[in-house]
């Protein structure tokens, strides 16, 4: 079971062959992982496979249909959303974190006054303590909000702040505690460059082991020690593959070949088995018979024989059929129409007070492409607001000659829909925002909740398209694949951005 204080290096998390379905519905067939201390498992799979699911599993949250999990030492879990309906602030979730740690210090405070009377409670008052390394828990935590960029104010309500900054709050006051298993939930979704340089190092040095639910290339390649892969397989089950990203990549596409080569060949079996029968079967009828010479009872049975041989053939055949591997989801991107000629937008010196560092100024025409990149809260998603008319500028101006050609992805959905996972929400939302064939696409984080597949099929997407683009991102693999892109640095303080770096939008 889950312990209330660290096992350290006894700590283990274990699934045996567990189950989970929804309704009639299998999320995951026979399921089994082991973490031990210093471990780092990535779990990945399409939208909508069970990942999620799989945290709350292991957790205790949502039991298992069938099987078996062994929990030994202290778990916490990152989800992709915390709550803030319930009037809680920044400080309350800190306090929160900490409150074992204060409590054990507590503890070991009141025990020191009775030492002389009852030296063992002392004993184990500070034995609880440095398991816990109760003294420095604040500093930690703090430090891990600073490196987050969410030290928003103890008295800031959690309700006030972006998805993004909660998250960002919740995942620093996990990462600054000792918990023996740390399971995380796409934790570099709201994260920048600094907090991905913070994230990395952290979850490289934990003594414990960590569990991470990621789409993030980049990620897995630095950290991964295995990789749980939930995509459907020939038997069902999920596959373990050891090493990095490049580890599974390799691994799964040499099982996705073996697949269709397995699938094909009892194609071809099958059809030369139905082409069997059919001989055999025209023989029957039409009076066929042997050879002279052959016996009476031979001439009169062989035909027959032959059609049942033929027919048990093909019924083992098919109790041992591959089934058609799946192909992946299809990102299907219209053709979006724009002018080389066109100036769809236009933006001149404009600034935000307190929110976006001026002036910017930029044009974009049919085809155009730029990257804005900049820390948190160097007003990205201001720049957005502002470009699309959400929010007027302190500063300069903004000229959109037909606002029904701008389309924009905004960067969490705004729709709530229990049935969906965040992937599938966002796919949804990708969706719909090409459903209104748009000549200039504004992208914040759109790569956010995506499985790698549909990521790599958007990124190509997003070169050949006439439509212009405006892409906030990240997403350190794609920012390496868009590196020929121009690029608009933002500054949090107030200092001029340049225009477009790396000289035209195109």
């Amino acid at each position: 079971m889950n312990s209330p204080l660290p096992a350290r290096r006894r700590a283990q998390l274990v699934a045996e062959n567990i189950s989970v379905a929804l309704g009639t519905r299998p999320i995951f067939t026979r399921l089994s992982l082991a973490l031990a201390p210093g471990d780092r498992l990535f779990v990945v799979g399409e939208n909508g496979r069970g990942k999620t699911t799989l945290l709350h599993t292991l957790t205790g949250h949502l039991l298992p249909d069938s099987g078996r999990i062994t929990r030994h030492g202290t778990i916490a879990l990152a989800e992709q959303q915390m709550p803030a309906g319930d009037g809680r602030t920044v400080g309350d979730a800190v306090r929160e974190t900490i409150r074992p740690a204060e409590q054990a210090l507590q503890r070991l405070e009141a025990a020191l006054a009775t030492i002389e009377s009852d030296p063992e409670e002392y004993e184990a008052a500070l034995a609880t303590a440095e398991l816990l390394d109760a003294w420095d828990a604040r500093r930690r935590v703090t430090a891990a909000l600073a490196a987050l960029a969410a030290d928003f104010g103890d008295d800031v309500p959690l309700a006030e702040l972006s998805v993004g900054q909660r998250y960002r709050v919740r995942l620093a006051c996990l990462l600054g505690t000792h918990h023996d298993h740390l399971l995380l939930d796409e934790p570099t979704n709201h994260l920048d460059h600094a907090g991905l340089t913070y994230l990395t190092a952290q979850l490289r040095q934990r003594r414990g082991s960590v569990l991470i639910v990621s789409h993030d290339r980049a990620l897995l390649a630095d950290l991964a020690t295995t990789v749980l892969d939930l995509d459907p397989t020939p038997d069902g089950l999920p596959r373990t593959w050891g090493g990095d990203y490049e580890g599974y990549r390799a691994g799964r596409t040499a099982l996705e070949q073996a697949w269709a080569d397995d699938y094909a060949a009892q194609t071809t079996r099958q059809a030369q088995l139905r082409a069997d029968l059919q001989q055999a079967q025209a023989r029957l009828s039409t009076g066929w018979r042997p050879p002279k010479g052959t016996g009476k009872h031979t001439r009169q049975s062989h035909t027959p024989g032959v059609v049942q041989a033929v027919k048990r053939r093909q019924e083992a055949l098919e109790a041992a059929a591959v089934t058609l591997p799946p192909p992946p989801p299809a990102f299907t991107f219209p053709r979006l129409s724009a002018r080389s000629t066109r100036t769809y937008l236009r933006a001149e010196g404009i600034s935000v007070a307190g929110r976006l560092a001026g002036p910017v100024d930029l044009a974009l025409r049919g085809g155009d492409r730029l990257v804005v990149t900049g820390p948190n809260g160097a007003g990205k998603s201001t720049l957005l607001d502002v470009l699309t008319g959400v929010l007027s500028p302190t500063t300069g101006s903004v000229s959109v000659p037909d606002p029904g050609r701008i389309g924009r992805l905004q960067q969490e959905s705004g729709e709530e829909a229990d049935t969906l996972s965040m992937g599938q929400r966002r796919r949804r939302d990708i969706a719909r925002l090409l459903a209104a064939t748009p000549s200039v696409l504004l992208l914040d984080e759109p790569t956010n909740h995506l499985a790698s597949t549909a990521v790599e099929q958007l990124t190509r997407a997003l070169e050949e398209t006439e439509a212009a683009v405006i892409l906030v991102t990240h997403d350190r693999r794609l920012l390496a694949d868009t590196a020929h892109w121009p690029r608009l640095q933002l500054t949090p303080a107030d200092v001029p951005p340049a225009t477009p770096a790396g000289g035209s939008l195109r």
